[in-house]
């Protein structure tokens, strides 16, 4: 039974996020906007924007295309999803609290 071309691209494009998505906290694990500020002001994680400058001052230069905060056993940390130059998306997770590149990134 042939497959049609768009049921056959639906198909590619959801093989290829699967990694993707199965990789991302659960949505309930991730703060809010106010819980984020309050995070920040509770001095529980860093601002975003020191822990992307954190990041650079290590000769990482990628495009920040999404930044969540998110819990992650007893503290918090940043999970970027970043465009390089060659185009490639990856995803980064950094603690919050220093900056820090978690398992090694």
């Amino acid at each position: 039974m042939p497959v049609s071309q768009p049921l056959s691209l639906i198909l590619v494009a959801s093989l290829l996020t699967a990694p993707a998505l199965a990789a991302d906290p659960p949505h309930s694990a991730c703060l809010s906007k106010a819980e984020q500020r309050a995070a920040v002001a509770d001095r529980k994680a860093i601002p975003l924007g020191q822990a992307i400058k954190s990041r650079r001052a290590r000769g990482h230069y990628a495009e920040l295309v999404r930044a969540r905060l998110c819990r992650r056993g007893g503290g918090l940390v940043y999970v970027l999803t970043l465009l390089g130059h060659s185009g490639k998306v990856t995803r980064e997770t950094v603690d919050a609290a220093n900056g820090e590149p978690i398992n090694g990134h």
